[in-house]
């Protein structure tokens, strides 16, 4: 089988949320932090013949580079990764499962109160501010109908900030829903989101098939 270009970018994405991953056979592959508050899905359009574990996600990924046009041949302990030509060759051996984070559960959302879309190039805004800033926090609040993303610094409260705001809906009146920036670790789209009192969030690609569930700071107020 060869990795086409979708594969390897939700595979370099994945290894932005968590450096090791376990592969399960079939279509979906599926990554969870290894502080368990960030879980990531993805469908793709190829699909693998066995379950193997990586440890080293970003490893893996350069070694595939090494070979132009890379062919990919599983066996029980490895895959063997070719050219072309048959003149370069990788063995590159798997990772037991037990020793990786791994989860094979989807999350089921909860009930949401606040729901948004929010474009590609509002999230790049967002991490651009956060990086000029020094920032690392996004406060999501309610305002006159719409709903306004804050940058801001969550231990300083007068610090400078930069705030946009998205088109949503909500059905609470007042609430202050804290992000870690750093948790963000989205493949490029937009994204249709939902937020829940239960402190989690569920972010929806709408140009691709990923989604990403990432848990709320526990500063996060409701109804306040």
């Amino acid at each position: 089988m060869e990795l086409n270009e979708n594969a390897l970018q939700v595979l370099k994405n994945f290894a932005t949320i968590n450096p090791n991953i376990v592969v399960e056979s079939g279509n979906v592959i599926r990554t969870l932090s290894e502080g368990k508050n960030v879980f990531g899905k993805a469908v793709l359009d190829i699909n693998f013949p066995q379950k193997f574990g990586v440890y080293d996600l970003n490893e893996f990924l350069n070694v595939i580079g090494l070979v132009d046009k890379p062919a990919m041949s599983f066996e029980d302990t490895h895959v063997l990764i070719k050219d072309q030509s048959g003149l370069s060759e990788v063995k590159y051996f798997f990772t037991d499962s037990e020793y990786l984070t791994t989860s094979t559960k989807d999350i089921k959302m909860p009930d949401t109160e606040i729901n948004f879309v929010i474009p590609n190039e509002t999230l790049n805004k967002i991490k651009r501010a956060a990086g000029a800033l020094g920032h690392s926090t996004l406060s999501i609040r309610a305002n006159n109908g719409s709903i306004s993303l804050t940058v801001f610094d969550e231990a300083n409260p007068t610090s400078n900030t930069f705030s946009i705001d998205v088109e949503g809906t909500y059905n609470i009146e007042e609430f202050d829903v804290v992000l870690s920036i750093a948790n963000m670790k989205l493949l490029p789209g937009d994204y249709k989101v939902e937020i829940s009192s239960k402190l989690i969030s569920h972010f929806i690609n709408t140009t691709s098939d990923a989604e990403y569930w990432i848990a709320l700071e526990k500063s996060s107020k409701y109804g306040v």
